[in-house]
């Protein structure tokens, strides 16, 4: 690591103007050089970038769940071919155990009751002892967090397909769903969408797989308290409601109409095995690629067939096994990864026409989506466009993804000018398409906020909607304006409004994709400065301030997932990722020579590595708020670039 740059001022003062030296400057270049060498180092040769990508350990939990599935136990006895695969996932789980017993969601966090009750099967069932102090520990937690019927409802639904958790104690997940008028199912997120309709297969089948002969998870249980899901809130509450109606929904299940059953499981059947199609597994994400598996076998496919075969490989294929150690990623991000650092790269001084974001143009030309998806039933007159997030996803192009590869676009060159024209009209005609009434844009759909859903009993994963979000809509504004559209457009004078009226009384913006408030207040301040939104304006000046105020000794930011169990800022130690944002929400707001600002590039250019990386252990990205954290493991790389590369060129060097 190289030596941090002498402080000319110990104070973080509030926006004071300072005189920037030469020799911070000569060194930010220094930094800017070596990071954007360690990053092209990592292109791939066919031209894309694509990170590790990290969560918690419910994934190996649930791959362990997944082996029970796949390969019961014969004559009471667990015998799978992989045992391998399933010891090292074992391994795993138990690096990442607490002092305390338990199982945190994020790195530093507390433990969390479903992670553990998920480990804590894993573990019995993979042949940790009984006895091992490790499982007892871990049971002693479960058991402080408040047993097994603490944990959320798909937890409970998972150990319920194996008989360890009452049926009666999980939510229904009636595959009637798709035939209801209204079309409800696109009312849920797009996410949501893909877990419920193969889980509503498996779930309408109630398979009740078998378990080693012995095997229980009643010691989990405490006794006394209900299995059954129940609600405190008053009866003319929307929870109280749906959990009559699931009451309902059960006599459904045993008494209703096997023909409309019958129809709805083919509906449903259809739906998921059409978007397997030009996809890399159902949704391209860990839970409905896992569902999808088990969806399949209900439904009575062999093992052999060919979509039950392809299904498990692009499932296996999120695992990273090297013979020593094996974790699973939650999806791919090479659209991601690719559009942020070629922006970056641009940034910093490479050469659009160079050989290497010309490879990364041309990568990207050819991942256009041209096909509809889930979100043109909202616009059924929309031409397809737009980029996903993983490889090949074609039924959810990402508005994020798209507004990120738009803001790329005009700083590299295609190999054909033609068709990185062409292309980048549709794109941004989808992007104006995708714009929700409030003004702002969500990640896959429009106006995905019925508020309702989020009271019913399989919502407890936080994530039933997409609604809109200022990260997404300050990007959306930056892309527009790369692309040569100003705040007199009627999209942009209702995305800014949209920023305005979203603003919190601390003067910060709610990130909803990456943890949090600092990520939030960065893209709103980014996308407001694009737009030409004078710094002056009070609530530019709240936000500036709101950052300086947070700013950590050591002269970076830090922001712990908690801020979102907390629903305010709550501060950990600093992080990369999440001072460049800091930085450039502080840069975009007008703030550049501030002593903050000066301290916080002093922070990346102490902390780079000689290599020309940072270091990040802590979870700055967000799946599901309050529920899954994840770690973008180039965070740490093209943001801190693009943060030093942004306080270059404002001060003209």
């Amino acid at each position: 690591m190289t030596s941090p740059l002498p402080t000319l001022n110990s104070g973080r003062s509030s926006g004071r103007a300072l005189q920037v030296s030469d020799e911070l400057l000569s060194a930010a270049q220094q930094a800017t050089r070596r990071a954007s060498e360690y990053l092209l180092s990592l292109q791939h040769d066919d031209g894309y970038w694509c990170a590790l990508l990290t969560a918690d350990t419910t994934l190996e939990s649930d791959y362990i769940l997944l082996q029970l599935w796949l390969h019961p136990p014969v004559d009471g006895v667990w015998n799978p071919p992989n045992r391998g695969q399933i010891n090292r996932a074992m391994d795993r789980i138990l690096s990442q155990q607490l002092p305390d017993g338990g199982f945190n969601i994020y790195v530093q966090g507390p433990s969390e009751i479903s992670a553990s009750v998920k480990a804590y099967f894993a573990l019995k069932i993979g042949g940790l002892a009984f006895d091992d102090p490790r499982l007892t520990k871990l049971r002693t937690r479960i058991i402080e967090l408040g047993g097994i019927q603490a944990a959320n409802s798909y937890t409970k639904v998972n150990l319920s397909l194996f008989d360890l958790y009452p049926r009666e104690g999980t939510p229904s997940i009636p595959p009637e769903i798709l035939l209801l008028p209204g079309k409800l199912l696109y009312q849920m997120s797009s996410w949501t969408r893909a877990i419920i309709v193969a889980l509503a297969i498996v779930h309408a089948h109630d398979p009740k797989r078998p378990v080693p002969a012995g095997f229980t998870l009643e010691e989990l249980f405490i006794p006394g308290k209900s299995t059954i899901f129940e609600s405190e809130d008053s009866w003319l509450s929307w929870r109280k409601t749906f959990i009559q109606s699931d009451k309902i929904l059960k006599l459904w299940e045993k008494y209703g109409f096997a023909r409309i059953r019958r129809a709805a499981l083919r509906k449903c059947e259809h739906w998921m095995l059409e978007r397997m199609r030009h996809a890399h597994g159902l949704g391209a994400i860990y839970p409905p690629m896992q569902y999808s598996i088990m969806a399949l076998e209900v439904l009575g496919y062999r093992k052999d067939h060919p979509l039950l075969v392809e299904a498990i490989r692009q499932f296996d294929s999120l695992m990273v096994d090297d013979g020593q150690k094996l974790f699973f990623q939650p999806c791919f991000s090479p659209v991601w990864d690719t559009a942020i650092g070629t922006y970056a790269l641009a940034e910093a001084g490479v050469p659009g026409s160079s050989q290497a974001l010309t490879r990364a143009a041309d990568w990207l030309l050819k991942r256009e989506i041209r096909r509809n998806g889930d979100w043109s039933v909202k616009r059924p007159t929309t031409e397809p466009s737009g980029w996903a997030f993983e490889f090949e996803n074609d039924w959810y192009p990402d508005i994020d993804d798209t507004a990120m590869v738009m803001l790329a676009f005009p700083q590299i060159q295609a190999s054909s000018t033609k068709a990185q024209k062409t292309t980048a009209r549709r794109a941004i005609d989808w992007l104006l398409a995708m714009q929700s009434k409030d003004g702002g844009w969500a990640a896959f759909d429009v106006d995905n906020n019925w508020e309702i859903l989020t009271h019913v009993p399989f919502a407890d994963h936080n994530a039933m909607l997409d609604p809109t979000c200022a990260d997404i809509t300050g990007r959306t504004l930056e892309a527009l304006a790369a692309n040569g559209f100003d705040r007199n457009h009627p999209a942009c004078r209702r995305a800014l409004d949209y920023l305005t009226r979203t603003q919190l009384a601390d003067g910060s913006w709610y990130g909803r994709w990456g943890v949090a408030f600092i990520y939030g207040t960065c893209f709103a301040l980014r996308g407001l400065r694009a737009m030409g939104e004078d710094d002056h304006e009070p609530h530019i000046q709240r936000a500036n301030e709101w950052l300086r105020s947070i700013q950590n000794p050591d002269g970076g930011w830090g922001e712990s997932c908690a801020s979102y169990d907390n629903d305010v800022f709550t501060a950990a130690t600093s992080t990369p990722s999440q001072t460049a944002w800091a930085l450039m929400g502080l840069m975009a707001g007008g703030d550049t020579y501030s002593s903050s600002v000066r301290h916080g590039i002093e922070y990346l250019i102490g902390t780079q590595q000689e290599d020309g990386a940072w270091l990040e252990a802590l979870a700055t990205g967000t799946g599901f708020p309050k529920v899954f954290y994840l770690n973008y493991h180039y965070y740490r790389l093209y943001f801190p670039l693009l943060a030093v590369a942004t306080f270059l060129k404002q001060h003209g060097a």
